[in-house]
């Protein structure tokens, strides 16, 4: 009889995650529901991309469909647009309910193995499920070779509100700042899931702040070209698509802002 509550799901999802592995036994789990939580996380991320049972996928849909409800999902419907179909949202992106997000990936595509890492690609594998892994590394599979700066890839969102996740990976900035060649692989990358999006029917779309953070792209100049490049991209497009710049520190909803209400 499958878990009929979020407590019991945790656990016995928890439980079969730690059966997988040798190596994992004697761990205890903690008795509160926040270090549960931790540890469920933690082991998503650690998990190699490999099939799951159905009973085991079955328990984790419902399991983190419900966290989603929990922490509350926006539709775009209840946002207002900066401009005709732009948007600006600060929040957390696995919990946007639009045709596609996107996900900062590496370069191999497989989502961030770190247990409980902050990164964007991080949250979007966790809560998406073991199924985005394993779809990930089906197509890089397929494809024979890491994944290209500035391309992208799509797939289903799972259990994500979001119907489909672009996966794109941006430039890394090193030590002597940004190159004209991190310039044009950037805004490639929010050209190159534009291009996806448009070819697989999607009607909106929201992007992460692509290579900021951990690849150390300054947050301004980040924003201007995702901005130039969403503004010629639309102006393009017989039927406009939705685009939701989704930021989550105040310097990015502050840029977004001044760069999108000057224009």
């Amino acid at each position: 009889m499958a878990p009929d509550t979020q407590s019991r799901r945790r656990r016995w999802l928890i439980d079969a995650l730690l059966a997988e592995r040798e190596e994992y036994a004697g761990i205890d789990v903690p008795q509160e529901a926040e270090g549960q939580r931790r540890l469920l996380r933690a082991l998503f991320n650690v998990r190699p991309p490999e099939p799951a049972s159905e009973e085991f996928l079955q328990v984790q849909n419902a399991y983190l469909q419900e966290r989603a409800r929990e922490k509350g999902i926006t539709h775009l419907e209840n946002l207002s647009p900066i401009r005709p179909h732009v948007y600006v949202w600060r929040g957390d992106i696995t919990t946007l309910a639009v045709d596609g997000i996107v996900n900062a990936a590496n370069s191999q595509m497989l989502g961030c193995f770190a247990p409980n890492h902050g990164c964007i690609d991080n949250a979007i594998h966790t809560f998406a499920g073991v199924q985005l892994r394993l779809a990930c590394a089906e197509q890089m599979a397929a494809q024979g070779y890491e994944e290209r700066t500035g391309q992208a890839k799509i797939t289903p969102g799972f259990n994500l509100p979001a119907a489909h996740v672009l996966h794109t990976v941006g430039p890394i900035v090193g030590w002597q700042g940004v190159t004209p060649r991190d310039q044009a692989s950037l805004a490639s990358c929010y050209r190159s899931c534009l291009a996806l999006a448009e070819k697989h029917g999607l009607r909106s779309i929201a992007f992460c702040c692509i290579s900021t953070g951990e690849f150390h792209y300054p947050n301004d100049e980040a924003a201007r070209i995702a901005v130039d490049v969403v503004d010629e991209y639309l102006q393009s497009m017989r039927h406009p698509m939705e685009v939701v710049f989704n930021v989550f520190k105040p310097v990015d909803l502050a840029i977004y802002h001044d760069l999108l209400e000057r224009r």
